[in-house]
């Protein structure tokens, strides 16, 4: 699934068609929406039941489907089961070849996401189908997530809500199915002796989930006595009832209060007779004993429930909880009630989980003795909450304050719910506090745990929807206001600017060398310096001074009033923020800034061309040696020229018109020729010969170093066959560059053998820059052993000036080193240069390598790179680049057929 809109603009656009939760087309809009973020041929969302699909809504190349009921067996919705997505990248039809739906439509792929309620319940399935092959990028995976839990939630909401429609209508036959239900529910069956104690003789399992003890714990009063669990003030009455059946000879019947082993209290119903010995004594009792706590709370927990719903079911977000803890506290006779959010870690501290002590966490709504509380945020350790985030439910007796500023000091009592996100993992806490102790309330758990489902949905959709607005306007890796958010800001500054008659200056910083650090030592450890980078910028700035990250390694800062003073201090403030050293593990960084700023209204208008001028300033600001640069309009014609030479360039290369010549290579030893390197001119008919230091910095940057350096293998390769056939073989190797752009393609061996088929490559040295191939040094070392497999020596060009590691230039398949012409200029001159030359000569000659020293002008400097020991040499001593018919005019007798 190609990605056509950034991730900003896709979690906003995916927001604005969320955002009609609720209404009867909201399942239309998202299968719609979806299908235009994702470029995708197909989109259904259904409701599974019963081993069938209903869709709900279907969007097919461009337009809605009528919704259709299909058997899931026998096609990839079946396998949509689990809580992970499900992926046929390709060939789903081959996969499922009686799904009439697949062949139908045509479709190749198919990725499929079950939808749960926050419960967990499965409720049905969003699917998105192509007539292609799909890859689904992260971002996608992302969006896809977020759609399935909004629908999920939507669903599950239109379900409860028929639910409760239907409740009324359905009381009376509610109460017979509960009669019914209550003959079938699992109980305790139980023999005991007739004693004070009623010893347990034998007990069924169904004793742990009635008492909350083990049928061991039981049997002969073990653990506890099973009258002894009797609450006191049912106890004696209790055993009156039993006594009396027996003296009757009759099956006896009895209701009492329990306490469970978890300190609840619970109902209790129990049927059971006398068994008597041939004696006539009455040897033990046996009988079945029953919960009905739910019998007696059932027709009050739905009124509740109804009561409660119709209050907040038109509401959303904050209001939603306001009016449900309103509700529920009046309705639960609860002095106090909240409801609260985990608060999650920012993206750039959570690294490991947080312990307790330092975990927050935020009231979203809270009530005290019917006042409204103030939002807040507050430690999670030392409240209830705490509790909470282990157990799904609570009701804790306590004396003692609650730890809550703002909630009554003698609080006794509290009941809670934790509530989950459709993970399973805890997203915030909903609560009802009592000033008198609580003997048992299973009214008011089992109200919480009806409400809590909605409530952790909602919560979920509200943390859905600031996640979403997080994504599209803030950076992820530094925290601070990403492009999208700077400029809108930039619009809105711009505009107060005007209306208040003040300057706006805009900064563009850009860390240089950061690319170099990211390819080394991998994206993590860059992610991890621009975070640390984009704090201390953040701790640099002014009051009124906005920060922003546009991408990459490169910030943005506006500063309002802005007078040459304020603008030239913060330089300053930047420079030195980023100046300082960062050590990050084992690794030492010490950087530097290039800057480049614009004003309003002085150099423009409007946002637009604020950020373009600043921008022009930035390219300006890295050629200078402070790194800072302030737009001047003389600017724009060195880009006119850039922007042109690139149309020029573009037309040389499609009409032919560049040339290659050639720059002898000699042995220094004896001085013949050993070789050439082919070096790329361009002559053009206005502006004359251009330098390659200008057109090829320029073709790597504009995306033309490809297609040029293709030409320049294939027209060598040419070259050296018409010298061959003509009698003028050359020796050695002819040496082709090879750029770093081309060195990324992992198939560039075949690519480069398809140019140079014309020569065999025995006769062809391939150049490789040192900062090139240490990109990718893994890639570098595969490439570079393919190629010299193939038969072409490679060579490692201006050696010296990169940042090799040893250990690689160990297993690079390399030839020879280059040594840069930098340190032969000054060799002679200088200690430090020539001490570099003879070390990269010793060391290429302990991995076996050659050395060929670039830029050799004079004897002397020939003769001192002979004594230490370089094998070749090129320069304009030996001989400057010439035609191919002027190098041949040279050095013809060299090149003579034997």
């Amino acid at each position: 699934m190609p990605a056509r809109i950034t991730a900003e603009e896709a979690f906003r656009r995916l927001a604005e068609g969320l955002g009609h939760s609720g209404s009867d087309d909201f399942f239309d809009t998202l299968v719609e929406r979806l299908a235009q973020l994702l470029s995708a041929d197909h989109v259904l969302i259904a409701r599974v039941r019963d081993e069938k699909a209903q869709t709900l809504a279907i969007w097919s190349r461009g337009q809605h489907l009528a919704n259709v009921q299909y058997a899931l067996a026998g096609t990839p919705c079946e396998t949509v089961v689990s809580h992970e997505m499900c992926l046929y990248p390709g060939n789903v039809q081959s996969r499922f070849p009686h799904d009439s739906m697949l062949r139908e439509l045509g479709v190749e792929s198919y990725l499929g996401l079950p939808l749960f309620t926050t419960d967990g319940a499965h409720l049905g399935l969003l699917a998105v189908l192509a007539n292609r092959p799909i890859a689904p990028s992260d971002q996608e995976y992302e969006l896809l997530r977020i759609a399935a839990t909004q629908a999920g939630a939507e669903l599950g909401r239109r379900e409860a809500e028929c639910a409760l429609q239907e409740s009324e209508r359905h009381a009376r036959e509610s109460e017979r199915r509960l009669n019914t239900l209550l003959n079938h529910l699992p109980g305790m069956a139980y023999r005991c002796l007739n004693d004070t104690d009623w010893t347990m003789l034998l007990v069924s399992q169904g004793a742990t989930d009635l008492t909350g003890y083990s049928p061991d714990d039981l049997v002969q009063s073990r653990q506890v006595s099973y009258a002894r669990l009797i609450h006191p003030n049912d106890r004696q009455h209790a055993d009156d009832m039993v006594q009396q059946a027996i003296a009757r000879r009759e099956p006896f019947q009895v209701v009492y209060r329990l306490q469970t082993a978890n300190g609840g209290l619970r109902w209790m119903w129990e049927q059971g007779q006398a068994v008597f010995n041939a004696n006539d004594q009455v040897d033990s009792l046996e009988g079945f004993i029953t919960d009905i706590t739910e019998q007696h709370e059932a027709q009050r927990v739905q009124e509740a429930v109804m009561q409660i719903a119709s209050t907040v079911t038109s509401q959303t977000g904050d209001d939603y909880f306001h009016h449900l803890v309103d509700t529920l506290t009046r309705t639960l006779e609860a002095d106090a009630g909240l409801v609260a959010l985990l608060e999650p870690l920012p993206p750039t501290e959570a690294v490991a989980p947080s312990p307790p002590e330092e975990t927050m966490i935020s009231l979203i709504s809270a009530l005290s003795d019917g006042q409204s509380l103030a939002p807040g945020r507050l430690p999670l350790t030392g409240t209830p909450c705490a509790t909470l985030l282990h157990e799904q439910e609570i009701m804790i007796q306590h004396e003692g304050p609650s730890g809550l500023p703002g909630f009554p000091a003698d609080t006794c009592a509290w009941i809670g719910r934790r509530l989950d996100n459709t993970r399973g993992e805890p997203i915030g806490f909903i609560m009802v506090l009592y000033r008198q102790p609580l003997e048992a309330d299973a009214f008011a758990t089992s109200v919480l745990r009806i409400l809590s489902t909605g409530a952790a949905a909602e919560l979920e959709r509200r943390n859905d929807h600031r996640r979403m607005h997080q994504l599209a306007y803030t950076d992820g890796t530094t925290g601070l206001p990403n492009r999208i958010h700077f400029m809108e800001d930039l619009s809105h500054q711009r505009q107060t600017a005007e209306r208040d008659q003040y300057t706006l200056a805009l900064l563009l910083i850009d860390i240089r060398r950061f690319k170099e650090i990211n390819d080394t030592l991998g994206h993590q450890v860059g992610d991890r310096l621009l975070a640390t980078l984009g704090g201390r910028l953040q701790s640099a700035l002014a009051p009124h001074e906005r920060l922003a990250r546009l991408s990459g390694d490169e910030f943005a800062l506006l500063v309002p009033r802005a007078t040459a003073t304020t603008v030239k201090e913060c330089l300053e403030r930047m420079r030195q923020a980023v100046s300082r050293p960062i050590i990050l593990d084992h690794h030492h960084f010490t950087l530097s800034v290039s800057i480049g700023s614009a004003q309003y209204p002085r150099d423009a208008a409007t946002p637009e061309e604020l950020f373009k001028f600043a921008s022009i300033a930035l390219y300006h600001a890295k050629h200078q040696a402070d790194g800072t640069c302030h737009f001047a309009p003389s600017m724009t014609l060195a880009l006119q020229r850039r922007q042109r030479m690139t149309e020029r360039l573009h037309l040389a290369l499609g009409e032919d018109k560049l040339e290659l010549y050639y720059q002898p290579k000699v042995d220094l030893a004896s001085g013949e020729l050993v070789g050439a390197e082919a070096l790329c001119r361009w002559y053009d008919e206005d502006w004359g010969w251009v330098s390659p230091g200008e057109f090829i910095p320029l073709a790597e940057e504009r995306g033309l170093i490809r297609p040029l350096g293709e030409w320049v293998l294939e027209r060598a390769a040419r070259q050296l066959a018409t010298w061959r056939h003509n009698g003028h073989p050359l020796p050695g190797r002819l040496s082709i560059n090879v750029s770093a752009q081309q060195f990324t393609d992992p198939d560039l061996a075949r690519r480069i053998a398809e140019l140079t088929r014309h020569t065999p490559t025995s006769s062809i040295d391939l150049e490789l820059t040192e900062s090139d191939v240490m990109r990718d040094p893994e890639q570098a070392i595969a490439i570079t052993q393919t190629l010299r497999k193939a038969g072409y020596t490679l060579s490692i060009d201006d050696f010296g000036t990169g940042y090799s590691s040893l250990a690689y230039l160990r297993r690079f398949a390399a030839d020879t080193l280059k040594i840069d012409l930098s340190f032969v200029r000054e060799m002679l001159d200088g200690p430090h240069d020539r001490a570099i030359v003879e070390t990269i000569i010793a060391m290429a000659r302990s991995l076996g390598m050659q050395t060929i020293a670039e830029g050799v002008e004079t004897p002397k400097q020939a003769r001192e790179l002979a004594r230490l020991g370089c094998d070749q040499a090129q320069g304009f001593h030996f001989g400057r680049p010439q035609p191919p018919a002027d190098f041949v005019a040279s050095w013809g007798d060299a090149m003579t057929s034997r």
